[in-house]
């Protein structure tokens, strides 16, 4: 299992809607609002990075709102 950090850029007034959004798309495991240079920071699951990177092009960032993403798989060290 590959796990990632989604860090989101939204449109002014838009993070709330997004984060709610993207919360209902399956392998997201939470989606969250915060504050400072990211508007949402989402925690995504999926078996395989290419099934994540698809989970991230083809699903998160067609949500509306959406400017730019930052993916930061999680290592194991």
């Amino acid at each position: 299992m590959v796990h990632a950090y989604i860090l989101i850029q939204t449109e002014v007034g838009k993070a709330a809607a997004v984060a709610s959004e993207i919360s209902g798309i399956a392998g997201v495991a939470t989606a969250e609002d915060v504050t400072g240079p990211y508007d949402v920071i989402v925690r995504a699951e999926a078996d395989t990075v290419d099934q994540l990177g698809q989970l991230v092009v083809a699903r998160i960032q067609n949500v509306e709102g959406i400017t730019r993403t930052l993916t930061c798989p999680v290592v194991n060290l």
